[in-house]
C-alpha cells in the first residue's frame, strides 16, 4: 500500500488554475496511477474509523471519486452535493464562498432518513465553503453531520479550521501549508 507520503507525491500542481495566482492541486495523477485510489481510500477510511457514520455524501465532482468508493467499501449509502441543474428531483441549495468567487450547491430533499448521521468527503478542503454549505444542506433536510475527510487540506486557507469552529471534526491524509 502506497504511504501517504507517496500519494502526497503524485498530486501534481498547476498554476494559475483556474484562474490567476491559484496553485490548483491536481488528484487526477491519484487517479491514474495504479492502485493510488485504492489505497487513498483506504488511508481515508482508517483516518475516520472513529466517526460513526452510516452515509456518505460526496460534494461535486472529485469528491465523488473518493466519496463512491469509501461508501461502497462500507456498504452504505451515498448522497450526491452537486452544482445546480444536476439532479432532476427537488432539491435543497446552498450559496457559498470559495477561494476564487462564489458557488451554489444542491442535493436532493429527503436523501436520506432523518437522524442519518453523515460523513462530508470532498477530495480538497481550501476555504470550507463548499463543505460547510453541504454541511448546512444536510442540516436543513434533518441529517447529523459528524465530520468531514478530504485528501487535501490547503490548511494556509484556514478551511479546516473553520469547519471545525462550526463543530465539524475534520480529517485529511495531506495538509499544504
Amino acid at each position: 500500500m502506497l504511504t501517504a507520503n507517496e500519494i502526497g507525491a503524485l498530486i501534481r500542481t498547476v498554476p494559475d488554475f483556474p484562474i490567476p495566482g491559484v496553485m490548483f492541486k491536481d488528484i487526477t495523477t491519484i487517479l491514474t496511477h495504479p492502485g493510488a485510489l485504492e489505497d487513498t481510500v483506504a488511508h481515508l477510511e482508517e483516518l475516520t474509523r472513529r466517526f460513526d457514520y452510516g452515509a456518505v455524501a460526496a460534494i461535486e465532482s472529485r469528491g465523488f471519486v473518493f466519496g463512491s468508493v469509501l461508501a461502497a467499501r462500507k456498504g452504505i449509502p451515498l448522497v450526491l452535493i452537486r452544482k445546480p441543474g444536476k439532479l432532476p428531483a427537488e432539491v435543497i441549495s446552498r450559496e457559498y464562498s470559495l477561494e476564487y468567487g462564489t458557488g451554489t450547491i444542491q442535493m436532493h430533499r429527503h436523501s436520506l432518513p432523518a437522524g442519518t448521521r453523515v460523513l462530508i468527503v470532498d477530495d480538497l478542503v481550501a476555504t470550507g465553503g463548499s463543505a460547510s454549505a453541504a454541511a448546512d444542506l444536510l442540516a436543513m433536510d434533518g441529517c447529523e453531520v459528524v465530520g468531514a475527510a478530504f485528501v487535501i487540506d490547503l490548511g494556509f486557507l484556514g478551511g479546516s479550521a473553520m469547519l471545525e469552529e462550526k463543530g465539524l471534526q475534520v480529517e485529511s491524509l495531506l495538509r499544504f501549508a
